[in-house]
C-alpha cells in the first residue's frame, strides 16, 4: 500500500457551495441521525467534485459537520485512492500499470504522460492536465487502460491517448470506451460464436414428457 499524506501547501479555509451542501443534506439524510458519519465518503466525493481534489480544511469541515474525530476522516482520505490529497488538473488521468495493460502497452502511455505533463502527480503548466499510476483498474480485456477524470478509455495506444489529450486541450468532448471501435468486450470484428438464431428462437426446443405426469391437454 502506497503512503499517502497531505498535500504540503493547503488552502485557508473550505466552503460548501450551497448545491454541493444540497447534495450533502440528501446523503446525510439517508442515514439514522446516530449513523450519519456512514456519510463520509459520499460526502468526501462531492467535495472533491467541488473542489478537484479534498484539502485539510475540508477534512475539518466534513468532521464538524459529521460530528466525528477529524483523524477518521483523514483515514478515510488517506486510504482510499480515489481520493486526491493534492491539486490535479482538470483532467486527471490514471493509468494502468497492471501486467495485462503493462504488457499491451502501458509503457507507451505513461511516455506520452510524462512528455506532455511531466513526472506522476504533476500538474501540467496550463493546469489541464495531471496523472498517475494505478493498479488494475479491472479492464484487462480491454487492456491498456487509462481512466479519465470519471471514465474508461480502453485499447489505447500512445497515439490514441495522444488524440484524447488534444481534443480535451481544444475543449471538445471525449467519447468513453474502445479506441478501436470494439463493443465492451467482445471480440474485434465482433462476435464470432453463438450466432446461430436456433439458439435463442425457441426453434429447437422440444416438448418432454416427465414420469408420472398426465399428458398435456
Amino acid at each position: 500500500m502506497s503512503v499517502r499524506r497531505l498535500a504540503a501547501e493547503q488552502p485557508e479555509r473550505f466552503a460548501f457551495t450551497p448545491a454541493t451542501m444540497e447534495q450533502v443534506r440528501w446523503w446525510v439524510a439517508k442515514y439514522p441521525p446516530d449513523r450519519k458519519q456512514s456519510a463520509v465518503i459520499p460526502i468526501m466525493w462531492l467535495v472533491q467534485k467541488q473542489e478537484g481534489w479534498v484539502s485539510e480544511p475540508a477534512i475539518q469541515a466534513i468532521a464538524e459537520l459529521l460530528e466525528m474525530p477529524k483523524i477518521r476522516v483523514l483515514e478515510v482520505a488517506t486510504f482510499y485512492t480515489m481520493f486526491h490529497l493534492a491539486p490535479v488538473g482538470k483532467h486527471h488521468l490514471q493509468v494502468c500499470g497492471t501486467t495485462p495493460c503493462m504488457l499491451r502497452g502501458a509503457e507507451e502511455l505513461k511516455d506520452v504522460c510524462k512528455r506532455r505533463i511531466g513526472e506522476k502527480h504533476a500538474v501540467s503548466a496550463d493546469g489541464l492536465f495531471s496523472w498517475e499510476e494505478v493498479e488494475c483498474v479491472g479492464a484487462c480485456v480491454n487492456a491498456p487502460v487509462v481512466a479519465i477524470d470519471d471514465y474508461y478509455h480502453e485499447d489505447l495506444s500512445a497515439e490514441a491517448l495522444e488524440t484524447l489529450m488534444d481534443k480535451l486541450a481544444r475543449g471538445e468532448a471525449i467519447s468513453p470506451g474502445s479506441a478501436r471501435g470494439r463493443q465492451t468486450s467482445e471480440p474485434e470484428g465482433g462476435t464470432a460464436v453463438l450466432s446461430d438464431p436456433s439458439l435463442y428462437d425457441g426453434s429447437l426446443a422440444r416438448l418432454v414428457k416427465l414420469p408420472g405426469l398426465p399428458e398435456k391437454a
